[in-house]
């Protein structure tokens, strides 16, 4: 398959890059790779409009020259893997590729094929995400994970004692890239399904779920995860800016969610809420 790239020279020092990815990922791009200052996007040739391009440009406010090349089909695994450099969160948790050495030194190992699927915890929302589950008392509770992209949250609820985790994604890449890394991290209990919000009319109820998407989805699926979601049942939102908080808060209302606390990195949050129903 042929991919289009699309190079943005960037400010890597002001979270221009995190932004423009996201920006990107919502119009369809599949990867995304910073070098220097110089972010590269890649979508499949098939699917790049770019007037969908310029029109997300210009309602994000964005006004720079963009760089286009049309990349011949080679081993997409390969170059997206190279740019994947091992992380540690919270000083308890090491999330490495297969080709990265092990760590004996440390809490958690998380063994991650990246491919081209959303969730290596260098983006912020993947990482305040995993910092939000060292804090959460997971063991023996039922996990939800929508969008999981990689499966990175909910094979890391699964280490943590979470059972049943149940993981959910709208992408074929993702659902295939995440059952791999199930295999690869021995948690083969997390039932991994292709769907949206659509597919949760099957299950009963969780007592944690985990959406790390967008601000969009978040606010147009909310009903469907709370439908889900036991009473006093804990939510966990990312995906967005800290000037979108207050409008995630007002729709969790709605939703007889009340936030608990929220974490804030380069802009980006993530966000627990709790469930109570009214009496």
């Amino acid at each position: 398959m042929n991919y289009i790239e699309i190079r943005f020279s960037i400010d890597p020092e002001g979270g221009e890059g995190e932004v423009l990815a996201a920006l990107l990922a919502d119009i369809g791009f599949e990867g995304v790779v910073e070098e220097n200052q110089l972010l590269k996007a890649y979508i499949p040739e098939s699917e790049f409009n770019e007037e969908n391009l310029r029109d997300m440009m210009i309602l994000a406010g964005i006004n720079k020259p963009f760089g286009k090349s049309l990349i011949a089909e080679q081993n997409w695994n390969e170059v997206w893997e190279s740019q994947f450099e091992p992380v540690v969160i919270a000083g308890r948790i090491y999330v490495r590729a297969p080709f990265h050495p092990a760590r004996n030194d440390i809490d958690f190992e998380l063994v991650i094929e990246p491919r081209m699927s959303f969730g290596t915890a260098h983006h912020e929302t993947t990482a305040l995400m995993l910092e939000y589950l060292l804090e959460l008392p997971l063991e023996g509770r039922s996990v939800l994970d929508m969008g999981c992209g990689t499966g990175i949250l909910a094979i890391m609820a699964a280490k943590l004692g979470a059972n049943p985790v149940v993981a959910i994604d709208n992408d074929t890449w993702a659902v295939s890239n995440a059952r791999d890394n199930i295999l690869i991290n021995n948690t083969p209990s997390i039932l991994i399904e292709l769907g949206d919000a659509h597919a949760l009319t099957q299950y009963s109820s969780f007592d944690v779920i985990l959406a790390n998407i967008n601000r969009n989805i978040l606010l147009n699926d909310m009903k469907e995860y709370c439908k889900v979601l036991n009473n006093q049942g804990i939510i966990l939102f990312s995906g967005f800016y800290l000037n979108d908080l207050p409008a995630i808060e007002q729709a969790a209302s709605q939703n007889q969610l009340r936030l608990i606390s929220y974490k804030n990195k380069n802009n980006w949050v993530a966000a627990t809420f709790a469930k109570s129903l009214k009496e």
